[in-house]
């Protein structure tokens, strides 16, 4: 077989366990061995739309198996996934679809509408829809049902491109960073080494596919090893609670806020969790109460870091060190190295603070047509650099600070926001937070605090900066608080700072601290 991509994983697994269920969505369970024939007749319907090797075919959806069988049935033609963030309006889709220049948009029913814009806008040949076609668009279902699943052998080598996935775009324009077959393969590997998963896993998937630890952590590691994937398409903390509890879930990811939502349920403490094997929490630095709720439990609750351009696995905390190192994202996976830095390049020490830089197989190939920030992103030894701000213990293990960009200085002082956003949601009335340094003609940045209180809380402005007095220098405790209804998110739950900056960065200073 000369695809060596991830492509052929369909074919490989069918030929080993073609009865296991691969994929479970709703009411709806797939084999290996129908998975196999959907992405084979799949594959034929692309290649008769025109789709040959390198082309780009995107996808516009929820979680659902459709999103599977294409990202399989584009790397057995050697083309190029582009998952597409659902969240986005149609001018940021077709500024995606443009950028990557596919040829192809495969969508759900409930992105119709934006598909359709954005489509049209970015010129694309081809519009799929998974349910009922609208106006200019194929039927996913009826094309299947015609298409062939004769064997297909395309050349496909480990080191072509997989898949575009954008980063988030909230410093601007989005970059789509190019990961390649063995990019995927490689952090599969080091999830497999490093999570111990098995052919029995049942993972939930309830973070969404277009996020790369939803697809690249917890899916396709599952897949690869044989286990059964459970597709959840929106994150509902009761829901999630029933599947576990019913399809006696063994792994699953989430941010810290889907871990949060859970253990405030009502049926919490009475639902049955002893099926899980491993909770990987990533996203955003862990509050230290997210991580007691669960080891309360008993459970692993282990904490992970990565990023898009890493494909996305960095530094995971092992289950057996979940007590011992509370808190710590752990040490590199197996197969990856990482550096914390000073700013003159310099090794820090232990305990002190720098960024985290990282090297291995599974660093992203570039930026799409972006070679000027593919250069700035990487050291001139080909170290990529995170932008991310931690410090090491004495045992090596990585405790997540900041990000570089949210990072403010206040009077000379380093303040991390992260940090004080951890302290504040130790006050039982705080829901969530989030703190950015505004200017001050003193001190050049001071913080200011935007809070989301719990339904019923009491806590005012002064209770809640009190309550800082004592637990952080007075330097990081920030000037003003202010209160709000919610906060600004990505469709993966992370805060958005640069949308909490542009609300709350001007205006009105309510409540001064001395």
């Amino acid at each position: 077989m000369l695809n060596q991509g991830i492509g052929s994983w369909p074919a490989r697994r069918a030929r080993r366990t073609p009865d296991r269920t691969a994929v479970v969505h709703e009411d709806r369970v797939l084999t290996y061995g129908v998975l196999h024939r959907r992405v084979l007749r799949l594959a034929h319907v692309l290649r008769a739309l025109g789709v040959t090797s390198g082309d780009r075919v995107a996808y516009l959806g929820p979680n659902h198996p459709a999103f599977l069988e294409t990202l399989f049935a584009a790397g057995a033609l050697g083309a190029v996934f582009v998952p597409l963030n659902t969240r986005l309006a149609a001018p940021e889709l077709a500024y995606n679809l443009a950028d990557s220049g596919s040829v192809v948009l495969v969508h759900a029913p409930e992105q119709d509408e934006a598909a359709r814009a954005a489509a049209d806008q970015a010129g694309v040949r081809h519009r799929i829809a998974l349910e009922g076609p609208g106006e200019g668009a194929l039927g996913y279902e009826e094309l299947l049902a015609d298409g062939p699943d004769a064997p297909l052998d395309v050349a496909v080598a480990p080191e072509d491109p997989c898949m575009i996935m954008y980063t988030s775009g909230t410093t601007g324009r989005p970059k789509g960073a190019v990961l390649s077959h063995a990019n995927i393969v490689w952090n599969s590997v080091n999830v497999l080494v490093d999570t111990d998963l098995t052919a029995d896993e049942v993972t939930l998937v309830a973070a969404p596919l277009f996020h790369t630890a939803g697809l690249n952590m917890t899916c396709l590691p599952t897949l690869l090893k044989g286990g059964r994937v459970i597709l959840l398409a929106a994150f509902d903390a009761d829901r999630v609670l029933d599947l576990v509890e019913r399809r006696r879930v063994t792994y699953m990811f989430g941010v810290p806020t889907m871990y949060d939502a859970m253990a405030s349920r009502p049926r919490w403490a009475g639902t049955d969790l002893s099926s899980l094997r491993t909770l990987n929490c990533g996203g955003a630095p862990v509050p230290a109460r997210t991580i007691a709720a669960y080891v309360d439990r008993g459970l692993a609750f282990s904490q992970g870091y990565g990023m898009t351009e890493a494909s996305p696995g960095i530094l995971f905390l092992d289950r057996e060190q979940t007590a011992a190192k509370a808190g710590s994202a752990g040490v590199p996976h197996f197969f990856t190295d990482t550096r914390v830095v000073l700013p003159d390049g310099a090794d820090a020490a232990p305990g002190e603070r720098g960024e985290i830089l990282v090297h291995g197989p599974h660093l992203m190939t570039g930026y799409w047509n972006r070679p000027e920030d593919t250069t700035a992103a990487f050291t001139d030894d080909g170290w990529l650099r995170t932008g991310d701000i931690a410090r090491t213990d004495t045992d090596g293990y990585a405790y997540l600070v900041d990000r570089v960009k949210d990072m403010f200085v206040s009077g000379g002082e380093n303040v991390y926001p992260a940090e004080v956003e951890d302290a504040l949601l130790g006050h039982p009335d705080v829901a969530e937070c989030a703190v950015i340094g505004v200017p001050d003609p003193v001190w050049g940045e001071v913080g200011r605090a935007v809070v989301v209180l719990r339904p019923a809380a009491r806590a005012t402005r002064d209770d809640l900066l009190g309550h800082l007095r004592g637990r952080l220098a007075k330097y990081k405790i920030p000037r003003t608080l202010v209160l709000t209804d919610r906060l600004p998110r990505t469709a993966t739950g992370k805060i958005v700072k640069t949308a909490v900056r542009e609300a709350f960065s001007t205006g009105h200073a309510e409540n001064p601290h001395p």
